[in-house]
Formats: structure tokens, sequence, C-alpha cells
């Protein structure tokens, strides 16, 4: 027996393949008959739409009203009850009953019905009425099978409980599971109203390179790839910034992008290694204003997605209707570890020892290499970040972790950059972008030494990017939404697998 394997998966195995081996017996039957998958019908109408349109007209209203119409979808429940029979069947919009006897689909299709599985694809046309129940029906006239489903549905009573089933084989998910499919309703929902909200402010929707000949943007790990025609090494992007920076260069003076970012990093409940962004950035704007807009944004779509900005979230209220409160790293230290109040954060050995009782790894690159500032950051991570719940910016950063950001003119070894978080964990980054080319040419050479000290994650240096800060970038705040974490919130889904239709895997053993 496999070491993965129990008695009643075995068994489960046994009755699926037995299940199987009899629907493909009636497919062969039906391949003799004539085309078994044909393509043919088009429904005029759809389950929930007619649902929706008829919930409130009455037995009697509708028999008079004689309402004919097509459906297709899968057939969800079966019933067959002598001289007639009865159907669930599921659309995209939801389910609606068919109601099949001889007098109305003749006595050859109903007697094939009775034959038929659940999960197979049907079609009917007939007029609509409603039980003595009131539930809304089909009186089928017309009856087809259009899809023969070979592999069973999961039990009805059970649904699909193997979680990694679920994220492996989203297809049976999505048959089987409403709340899934209202997850996936609600972020397309959330999407288009962000991409409508970012619109009606005048932002312009672009699309940039996902290959990169220099991974920039951010601080992470890249995925390397080879282009075989040029002969070079590229990499999946790890962020869009600097391409969407260029175009502000070029004369757009608001544009935003939605799309992939890649970075071969962990997995976590928080974390795939491809993910969706939203950047945005604005001409003549600095990070105080791009706080503002953010806030406007994550409010306007909750409310937009929802129907209201104060949302639950694993049984605790999350409230985007109320300003979000801003702190500088140390305040928030202070506020939520109120042990350190009064601890001096300049003192290098005082943080580091600090880090060191609660378990970081104080010889990693980004901490045996770091500054008080990155430090004090590396203390909040620890002691603060996860219990930042309702809506915190963190603002500014310092400068040694922060490579694009604009410097502070107000206090020295600062940026003017921000961080939003919410639940604990981190949603977006933005801050007053860079724009002396001779000050990020000197930040992305302090990078390269990073690297080759042994930090993976710092940045490259981009010599086309200082070229096109040559030119002259007008003074550009611009920020970087997590999409997948948002829509984490919007949906209450605990793990960001969750909220992804395909989440990476381990590699499947067939």
């Amino acid at each position: 027996m496999n070491a993965h394997t129990t008695p009643d998966s075995n068994t489960q195995i046994h009755d699926e393949n037995t299940i199987m081996a009899e629907r493909r017996h009636k497919l062969s039957a039906l391949r003799e008959r004539g085309n078994a998958y044909p393509n043919d019908f088009s429904p005029s109408h759809r389950a929930g739409d007619l649902q929706a349109q008829y919930q409130d007209t009455d037995k009697a209203a509708l028999e008079v009203a004689h309402v004919t119409v097509s459906i297709a979808g899968r057939m969800m429940l079966k019933r067959v009850m002598g001289k007639a029979s009865f159907a669930t069947v599921q659309d995209a919009t939801g389910q609606i009953q068919f109601y099949i006897n001889d007098e109305g689909v003749g006595a050859d299709a109903h007697e094939a019905f009775k034959h038929w599985d659940m999960g197979d694809i049907v079609a009917a046309e007939g007029v609509l009425f409603k039980t003595n129940k009131g539930e809304l029906s089909l009186r089928c006239q017309t009856l087809r099978l259009l899809s023969k489903s070979l592999r069973p549905l999961p039990d009805k009573f059970h649904g699909l409980a193997d979680q990694e089933m679920k994220y492996r084989q989203r297809y049976v998910d999505l048959i089987v599971t409403p709340e899934t499919r209202e997850t996936f309703i609600k972020r397309t929902k959330a999407m288009n109203a962000m991409r409508a909200f970012m619109v009606e402010n005048n932002f312009m929707e672009v699309e940039t390179p996902m290959l990169h000949a220099i991974p920039g943007g951010a601080s992470a790990k890249p995925f390397k790839t080879h282009h075989n025609a040029l002969d070079m090494e590229m990499f999946l992007r790890i962020a869009p910034e600097l391409y969407l920076k260029r175009l502000i260069v070029g004369g757009f003076e608001r544009v935003f992008e939605v799309n992939r970012n890649f970075r071969n990093e962990g997995v976590s409940v928080r974390h795939n290694p491809e993910f969706t962004m939203m950047e945005f950035y604005a001409a003549y704007t600095d990070y105080q204003w791009i706080m503002d807009y953010t806030e406007q944004i994550l409010r306007e779509v909750a409310i937009r997605a929802t129907g209201s900005a104060t949302l639950t979230y694993q049984g605790k209220e999350v409230d985007l209707s109320k300003p979000f409160d801003r702190l500088t790293i140390v305040q928030a230290i202070e506020k939520y570890a109120p042990d350190y109040i009064g601890s001096d954060f300049n003192d290098e050995t005082f943080l580091r020892n600090e880090l060191k009782k609660k378990g970081a790894d104080i010889n990693a690159p980004q901490i045996k290499n770091a500054g008080v500032g990155a430090l004090q950051l590396a203390l909040f991570e620890e002691v603060a970040e996860h219990l930042l719940w309702n809506p915190t910016f963190i603002i500014d950063y310092p400068i040694e972790v922060s490579p694009l950001a604009r410097a502070s003119d107000a206090v020295e070894g600062i940026t003017e950059r921000f961080e939003l978080f919410m639940t604990g964990r981190e949603y977006a980054n933005g801050f007053s972008e860079l724009n002396d080319p001779e000050d990020q040419a000197a930040r992305f050479m302090a990078q390269v030494a990073a690297k080759d000290a042994g930090d993976d994650e710092a940045m490259y240096y981009d010599a086309d990017y200082i070229r096109a800060l040559e030119y002259g970038m007008p003074p550009t705040g611009g920020c970087g939404i997590g999409i997948d974490r948002f829509m984490m919130l919007l949906t209450d889904s605990p793990n960001i697998r969750d909220v992804l239709l395909f989440p990476h895997l381990r590699k499947e053993e067939f």
C-alpha cells in the first residue's frame, strides 16, 4: 500500500473507478448513436436572472404569462419518480429546477434522461412555472445531453472537504462550493471597482514588460530564465515600478497597472510566488497625498464590492471608514510594545541584543550589515507589525532600506515613505519618488555593494533608469497595493490560496 493511502482512500478510488467505467460505457453507447458532444445549442436565458425576475410572480400569474425559455447547465441533483422526474441544473448565475415527463419531452427522451448522471451538462427548452411550494421550475418540452461527465462529483452532503483538492482541482471546487464561487465573483467586482475609481481620478491604465533584463522596483529574489534568440539571461519582474516611472518621465502624469509580479520566495498563508499588485504613480504629488489617496481607494472599493467600509475579518472588525492611523517606526514599537517606552532606539548594540532575544537571525545579511534605521525596522517587525489590526500607515522609513524613495528634507537619514498595515500584515508600500538621478545612482551602488555582501534581495544597478531620470522626472508620488491580501480581507479568507483561482502547489504525481 502506498504510504499516502489508507483503506478508506483505496475504497474511494475503487468506487470512483467503478463509476467512471460505468460512465465510459454510457459514453460509448452515445457515440454509437451519433455526436456525443454536440455544439449546436445556445441558451436564451440564465438561471439566476430568471430567479430574480420572477421571484415575486405568483403561480397563477406565471401560468397565464406562458414564459418560454431555454436553459443549459450542469445537473447537480436528479430525482426519478415514475412518470415524472426532476433535476436541479446549475449555470454560472444560479440554479433552476427542471420538470420532465413523457408528455412534455416524449417517452424516449424521458427514458434517456433516467440514465444520465449528476455532473452531466444538459439543455432544455420549456415553459416556466412554480410548484405548489413556490419553487421556480421549467416544464421541459425538449431535453438534451450536451456533455457527458465521466468523473463523479463529490458527495453533495460533504462537499469538497480536502483543502488541497480544493486548491488543486479548483474546477471541482467551483462546481460544488457556492462560497468559493462567491469569493471570486466578489474579487472580480472589487477589481472592476478599483479600475473604475482610478479612471474616474484621471489615471491611465498601462501595461509594462513582464520579462526584465534587470530586475528592479523592489527588494526581492527574482525568478531567472533565458531568452534563446537573444542569448541572454532575463528575469520575471518583481515589480513594474521603474517602467511606470519611465512613463512619468515621458509625460504621462498619472498611470497605473494591475498585473502579476513574481518573487522567488517562500509560500505561506499570505505569500504566493506569483501575485497581483496595483501600482500607481501621480506627478506633482508626495507621499502625504499618496497616503490620502490610497486610503480613499481601499475605502471606496470596499464599499462598492461589499456595500460597507466596515468589514469583518476572521471574527474581528476592520473599520476602513475612519481616518487611518499614522505612526513612525519608533512610535509603533512604543504603542504596541510599551515595555520599550524610553529605550534608546539609536543604540545599535541595544537593538541587536533585543533582536537576538526575539529570535531574529542576526547573522542574516539584512541585519548583520544593517545600520540603526534598519535595525529599528527589524525590531518593529518582530514586536509590533502583527498587532496592527486596524488600518495604520507606518511612515518615515530609513534611507538604507528605501533605495527608490526621496530623502526627507526635514529629518536626516529617513525617507518620505510609508507602508500600510491591517490585520497584522502589510497591504501597501508607497513614497515620494526619488527623482534626483545622482542620488539614485549612488543608492543603486549601495545596493550593489549589499548584493556583493550576500544580500540576495538587494537591487541591481539600472543604467537605463538613471538615463531616464537624467532627462528629468517631475516630483512624483507612487504606491503599490497587494491585491491578493486585500481580497483576503474583502472576502474574509484566512489563506491567500483562497483568493487565487489556481495557487501554486507542489507538483502532483499522477
